[in-house]
């Protein structure tokens, strides 16, 4: 359907150009002028990544410092679009909240004000073209470097020398129309004009995927006087409602937090526009009074559209400000995550494409996820010891819990891993990877712990799969030595995992640091306490030779679990916040220290 769409509008095209030279000209500017927005953007983003980041989340901890920093940046972009797509990927990530995400798209509104002001002021006041060509020159030379910087430099120019030609190519155009035909003979008068008007003003944004083309292109046609006063209004509403399908396409890939702020984005222009179409005349009448106030000449339709489209933003911000946390609850109700049954797959929740955006996006997509993984493989850890994952957080004594579940708890693990961790392990990794090709290499070495972590996640969870059929055997075999064996195991493993909840949950770094020291500590004594239990077993003949051999595979087993689990919990916590990453690094055990603590007490063995 798409390939059939594209071939009629090319061959539409096609036949408009050999009709007429002026088309050509409009349509050449349109996409000259989509180039250098591309470019422009292209060009931010070598500067957003890192620096952006953490200016963001420092500069965005209310509504109203949210709604400036939307301004300054859409101003400084001009796109409203791409700053939409950073907060979405921002959101999703949660680095941000919804209601900061409001309140920069609330921002970005405004901002995206100031490109009419310089288009009506000066593009279409002088002879823009001339500033282009040095631009393009200076831009693409800068684009042939090697520097990161000077790339930047560079397709920030060229995207101001194309957006520059195309606005004199489309003014051409339109100009050149006087002379053939006079569009306004199609404008449409009254509330209906208003209505097919707006409508066009949307399709029209909708298809060039930019508010800010939209708005050349009207008022390029409105100072050649090829659309009327009125309907160019009509056209500016469309045009903002229009541009929040680009917030709505970026939050397909997005997690639910980015679709809730896509759903704002919608909800904020839409409304605003059906409120203030019913209004027009009124906002003419108004313009007309408080122009003479800002210089603005009587007849400069292009400036009066300008100040129109301020006036329509402000007042959405106006309206919507105090309305961001209720707005918020209602999107809270509407938009809701997914919850996946134990016995449906579950896959990513965190993870997509927007969150590539970004070097801390991507990093916090990634920890989020590795989060929800952990969830998963604990939850089946925990299974495989007879227990369940609410037992091991609640406040139980270890030794109730034993008696508890003293039946065993019999669970596919072969299944559960195709449900519930192959997929989401295989997208993490994958993630990573995309994520380490990416960036700097300063950036990508953030994401190898994290990448380590899973598959040490993974690596624990298939010792507790091979430790389980033992675990299943023994914890019911009438032999009390081997089946008190396997309890101590299950009693070290439940300690352990409570602990690495502990650490996951925390807010406190001093406790968590405590805990992963202990993690450490206690991932050897459980090694050692249990090599001694075994081989006072084998000396008294209380156990086989062949619950020997299994209780000592799955003693490597249970250490495995608690050595790789341990790991995880250390690089998650270290990781979760790179800003004070080293003092928490310092504040831990390193291997040394762990080794010199354990066997302290312990004789050593000579080789």
């Amino acid at each position: 359907m798409k390939r059939l769409l594209l071939f009629v509008v090319i061959l539409a095209l096609s036949y408009a150009f050999i009709q007429s030279k002026n088309v050509l000209h409009i349509a050449a500017g349109v996409a000259i002028f989509l180039l250098g927005m591309q470019s422009l953007e292209e060009g931010f983003r070598f500067f957003v990544g890192g620096l952006l980041d953490k200016f963001l989340k420092k500069i965005t901890n209310n509504l109203y410092k949210s709604i400036l920093f939307g301004a300054a940046i859409t101003t400084l972009m001009q796109s409203s679009g791409l700053v939409a797509v950073i907060a979405i990927s921002f959101i999703s990530a949660g680095l941000i909240s919804v209601a900061q995400g409001i309140g920069i798209i609330l921002g970005g509104n405004i901002g995206t004000t100031t490109g009419a002001w310089l288009i009506a002021g000066l593009g279409l006041k002088i002879n823009i073209a001339t500033y282009a060509l040095p631009m393009l020159v200076f831009g693409t030379l800068f684009i042939f470097q090697e520097s990161k910087r000077l790339k930047g430099i560079g397709y920030a120019l060229a995207g101001l020398g194309f957006s520059f030609l195309g606005i004199a190519y489309m003014k051409e155009g339109f100009d050149a129309f006087k002379e053939t035909i006079d569009l306004t003979q199609y404008s449409a008068d009254g509330f209906t004009g208003l209505i097919l008007f707006t409508l066009i003003g949307a399709g029209m944004t909708i298809i060039m995927q930019s508010s800010h083309a939209s708005l050349v292109l009207i008022l390029t046609a409105l100072s050649a006087s090829q659309i009327t006063y009125e309907n160019a209004i009509a056209l500016t509403i469309g045009a903002n409602v229009g541009t929040t399908i680009t917030a709505i396409l970026g939050a397909l890939g997005a997690g639910y937090e980015g679709k809730k702020l896509a759903g704002a984005h919608f909800l904020i222009n839409f409304l605003t526009g059906f409120l203030l179409i019913w209004f027009v005349p009124q906002f003419i009448h108004f313009i007309d009074l408080t122009a003479p106030f800002l210089g603005i000449p009587n007849e400069d339709y292009t400036l009066k559209l300008a100040l129109y489209h301020t006036y329509f933003n402000l007042i959405c911000v106006l309206l919507f400000a105090p309305m961001v946390h209720g707005l918020v609850a209602l999107l809270n109700h509407l938009i809701k995550p997914e919850v996946t049954l134990e016995s449906q797959s579950d896959d990513v929740l965190f993870i997509n494409d927007v969150a590539l955006d970004f070097p801390d996006t991507a990093q916090a997509t990634l920890l989020k996820e590795t989060k929800h993984l952990y969830n998963n493989i604990f939850d089946i850890i925990a299974k495989g010891l007879s227990v369940n994952k609410e037992d091991i957080n609640s406040g139980m004594e270890v030794a109730d819990i034993l008696k508890l579940r003293s039946s065993v708890m019999h669970v596919n693990m072969d299944e559960y891993y195709e449900k519930r961790i192959k997929e989401i392990y295989g997208k993490i990794i994958n993630f990573a990877i995309l994520a380490q090709g990416k960036f700097s290499d300063e950036k990508k070495l953030q994401f190898i712990p994290i990448k380590n972590a899973t598959i040490g996640m993974v690596e624990a969870f298939k010792a507790a799969k091979h430790m389980q059929k033992n675990m299943l055997r023994y914890l019911e075999s009438d032999n009390g030595a081997i089946k008190n064996e396997y309890n101590t195991i299950r009693k070290n493993l439940i300690k352990h995992l409570r602990n690495m909840q502990l650490i996951v949950n925390t807010t406190e770094e001093d406790i968590a640091v405590l805990l992963l020291s202990k993690l450490k500590l206690d991932a050897q004594k459980y090694d050692i306490a249990a090599n001694k239990s075994l081989d006072n077993l084998i000396r008294t003949n209380q156990i086989t030779y062949t619950m020997a051999t299994s209780l000592m595979n799955d003693t490597t087993y249970a250490f495995t679990i608690a050595s790789e689990l341990t790991k995880v919990a250390h690089i998650l916590f270290i990781h979760a916040d790179t800003e004070s990453s080293e003092g928490r690094e310092a504040l831990i055990l390193n291997e040394n220290e762990v080794t010199d603590l354990t066997y302290s007490n312990e004789p050593r063995s000579s080789s």
